[in-house]
């Protein structure tokens, strides 16, 4: 079966940035909707009109993929409003109560600095601003089931910001 919209792919990939580094690795496949809000624009319309077996080597600027780094997604906020057992790389969804009541709510927060009384946290996607290779695998193509379509995806949007940037894995 040719990929085309509204289709789900089953797909495995190596993720590494123009240096090379591997950055990520999906080695067992993993379905996503096409046509739906799994995956990335620019991966998609790579997709099209391909079948299970074909492999795909693109390269991602960061506006196709997580968008620019934004500095303005930075914030110092209390450290009295986070848990006593705080490490840099945990993640929290949506600003911690008592925190900038103007930071975007949609954002998954990083905890990247931790100070006796302050601690930054970064509303930006972890792979914001870098640019990106991938290799895709597609490894099955079959028709999207009534459901899928409904909901535009088929459960596994790991490749697709929220909003746009902010979740803090890839897969």
């Amino acid at each position: 079966m040719e990929i085309t919209k509204q289709c789900v792919v089953a797909l495995t990939w190596t993720l590494k940035d123009t240096l090379g580094e591997v950055l990520d690795e999906l080695d067992e496949p993993i379905e996503f909707m096409v046509g739906g809000d799994d995956l990335l624009a620019r991966i998609e319309d790579a997709l099209q009109g391909h079948t299970a077996g074909d492999v795909l080597d693109l390269h991602l600027e960061p506006e196709d993929a997580f968008g620019d780094f934004n500095d303005q997604l930075l914030f110092l906020e209390p450290r009295g409003i986070f848990p006593a057992e705080l490490d840099v790389g945990m993640t929290f969804e949506g600003m911690p109560a008592g925190g900038t009541a103007s930071a975007p709510a949609n954002l998954f927060y990083t905890v990247t600095e931790i100070y006796p009384e302050h601690v930054v946290l970064d509303g930006n996607h972890p792979l914001s601003g870098i640019a990106l290779r991938i290799r895709i695998k597609v490894e099955g193509v079959r028709e999207a089931t009534e459901e899928e379509v409904g909901l535009g995806s088929a459960g596994s949007s790991f490749f697709k910001p929220p909003s746009g940037a902010g979740d803090s894995t890839v897969h």
